[in-house]
């Protein structure tokens, strides 16, 4: 191989609260569509109050797939964190996975999936998301995504004949058992991205308001999901959107954690949202390492898996041995959990930081070819890769778990759809296969976008005072909450009642929390998240994170903001403030993850326990029941958190917290 040229007590700690939803008050009717001049006009906005008739939180790939594939009747409004190349589907490299090749067929891309998902792929929508792979790739190219072409000469043999995607060239990725990935080069997202937001620009049904960031979903007093408050950056003042429907597609969590590929945007927000609206989440313990994240100074740069879908091997930089070959048979392209966690166990015993992931055994000429994002970003950092190995380490990449959703977006809340990384449609189980997460973000995408118009349809009122048309008309004809077979239930603490006061508001902590301090816990936080929760854990390690993560939430004041009283003006924040909400719900999140992870006694895919090394005997989804009794529940301040027993606060000492026992 050539060497590279020199050169606690848990009651405190979640915190969810007694739910309070909001507002409490019927909307206005918006059962006309508005073209996209009326979100913008003085009349409209007034008082900070903005009308659409559907709301999506999100501007990645999820989103612009709902958007586009949505009646042109319908007026849109997308909303972006920040700009709109910061979002996890603009970085993808490798590409999206779909059965195209002549040898390859649907029923086999489902079994590698299951595999890789380690028996917690939900089965049903499994099949019915890979079972689109064709028509998702078919319709991206439809938007003009330029992907990556085989000589034509070669096509027909190689690829299955009749179709548009017939010179498509196809890679191989890790858990792949053929070559099934269709790329544009090695920068796959960000030509996805930017031919679907070019079409939602010029669409007249779509508006964009790239740095607008929801904090908060709203319900009437039909208990459904009618829109969000928002924060905007561009003039710093919160904003009210009504909708009638609302698309969650806020992307993943990545930003917990210290080395993370996910943009700084990225922070389960949207998780949180969903969750104290009356959302389940599931299985959020299961946080995917990519293995070979560029490991040079505080990169966050990823080096795609589609270099060892080619021949890519992983050396010891000490030892120049390739180690893959001992760990699987799979070697290099064993599914990710495995090879990621065989790189952090030789970056424990070489002590460098990383290992070399090699491709100058492959001819310079293709490298640069099929890989020149990668080439060129590497040799600007001095790393030549036709010649060089790369330094290569894991970083948490990506959130299998999530919003507890059916396939086709559905989530426990009604219209409250879910795509994305933030949802949990059960695709990716313990284990996310490569690149199924971009044709997941299409799939389900034009699937909301599909559901949406018969749901407007069976909620469209004839008077202000009901949504239903007679009385026999049950709520289940107009949505139908998604299903959950084998699971587990975790426990959450009791909440913590906090004494308030007439003059006691949601943000007075925030004066007594500097900014200066914030931004140090959040710095901690993604330390904590990083050496406690990272490719391996053990009990001592969870109860550790999640007495710190309690003294944080004490330190800040203890409050979240997840009951919000509009009557006292609680829900308008400030540029200020806005931190100290993103780091309780931060924490808050975070120790959500740690319960998920400290009740899950086995090791299964990307999680993987020291004190628990082998699989339980049944594969069981966890799941965490939103604060409120059901998600079906009338709005009203009700207590349904689990209480830990006895036995679990005895497992757990973090002095000098004081322990509670819950009844």
């Amino acid at each position: 191989m050539p060497k590279r040229k020199s050169g606690v007590s848990l009651q405190a700690v979640i915190s969810p609260k007694t739910a309070h939803y909001l507002p409490m008050w019927e909307l206005p009717n918006m059962s006309k569509a508005h073209t996209a001049a009326n979100t913008s006009t003085l009349a409209d906005d007034t008082h900070g109050v903005r009308h659409t008739d559907v709301l999506i939180i999100g501007a990645g790939l999820a989103g612009l797939s709902t958007a586009l594939a949505l009646p042109q009747t319908l007026h849109v409004t997308i909303l972006s964190k920040a700009a709109l190349d910061v979002c996890s589907s603009h970085y993808a490299q490798g590409g999206i996975a779909a059965s195209l090749d002549a040898k390859d067929c649907t029923a086999d891309h489902i079994a590698d999936t299951l595999i890789a998902g380690a028996g917690l792929c939900e089965a049903k929508n499994t099949t019915e998301i890979l079972s689109s792979g064709e028509q998702a790739v078919q319709w991206l190219c439809k938007q003009g995504v330029p992907f990556t072409q085989i000589p034509q000469q070669e096509s027909k043999s190689h690829i299955k004949a009749g179709f548009d995607l017939s010179y498509l060239h196809l890679t191989k990725e890790g858990g792949h058992g053929c070559r099934r990935v269709a790329h544009a080069d090695d920068a796959t997202g960000r030509h996805i991205m930017e031919a679907l937001v070019k079409k939602a620009q010029a669409a007249s049904n779509i508006t964009i308001l790239p740095y607008h960031e929801a904090f908060h979903l709203l319900k009437n007093t039909d208990n459904h999901c009618r829109g969000a408050y928002v924060f905007s950056h561009d003039n710093q003042r919160t904003l009210t959107f009504y909708s009638r429907a609302v698309v969650l597609a806020s992307g993943g969590l990545g930003q917990l954690f210290k080395r993370a590929s996910a943009p700084n945007v990225c922070v389960g927000d949207g998780v949180m949202m969903a969750w104290q609206a009356g959302c389940r989440l599931a299985n959020l313990e299961f946080i995917q390492f990519h293995p070979t994240g560029l490991a040079l100074g505080d990169s966050s740069f990823l080096i795609s898996e589609a270099l060892r879908g080619e021949g890519g091997r992983l050396y010891c930089p000490q030892t120049g041995k390739r180690f893959m070959l001992e760990v699987d048979t799979r070697a290099e392209l064993a599914p990710r959990d495995i090879v990621a966690r065989a790189i952090a166990e030789q970056i424990s015993i070489n002590g460098l930081g990383y290992v070399h992931l090699d491709v100058s055994h492959l001819p310079a000429a293709f490298l640069r070819a099929h890989f020149p994002q990668i080439y060129q970003t590497l040799l600007d950092l001095g790393v030549d890769i036709t010649t060089d190995p790369i330094p290569v380490a894991p970083t948490a990449h990506y959130s299998c778990g999530g919003v507890v959703t059916s396939a086709n977006g559905l989530t426990d809340v009604i219209g409250l759809y879910a795509a994305g990384e933030v949802a949990y449609t059960g695709l990716h189980g313990a284990n996310r296969l490569a690149s199924n997460s971009l044709l997941e973000c299409v799939v389900v995408g034009r699937l909301i976008a599909a559901d949406i118009p018969r749901y407007l349809h069976a909620t469209k009122k004839p008077d202000a005072t009901s949504i239903y048309t007679n009385s026999e008309q049950s709520i289940y004809d107009i949505w139908t909450p998604p299903m959950l077979a084998d699971y587990q239930r975790i426990t959450l603490p009791s909440t913590i009642e906090y004494q308030r006061h007439t003059n006691d508001h949601h943000n007075a902590n925030v004066h007594t929390s500097t900014n200066n301090e914030i931004a140090g816990i959040t710095t901690q936080l993604k330390a904590l998240m990083t050496s406690h929760l990272g490719i391996t854990r053990n009990a001592e390690q969870l109860e550790q994170a999640l007495g710190q993560i309690c003294q944080w939430q004490q330190q800040l004041g203890g409050k979240s903001f997840d009951h919000i009283d509009t009557k006292s003006q609680d829900h308008v924040i400030s540029y200020h403030t806005l931190p100290y909400v993103q780091l309780t719900r931060q924490l808050q999140l975070a120790a959500l993850i740690m319960q998920s992870a400290y009740q899950r006694h086995e090791s299964r895919g990307g999680h993987y326990r020291q004190d628990y090394p082998n699989l339980a005997s049944k594969p069981l989804t966890s799941v965490i029941e939103p604060p409120s009794l059901t998600a079906f529940a009338t709005i009203d301040d009700i207590d349904m958190t689990a209480h830990i027993t006895t036995a679990d606060v005895q497992k757990i000492t973090v002095p000098p917290l004081t322990m509670r026992e819950s009844g």
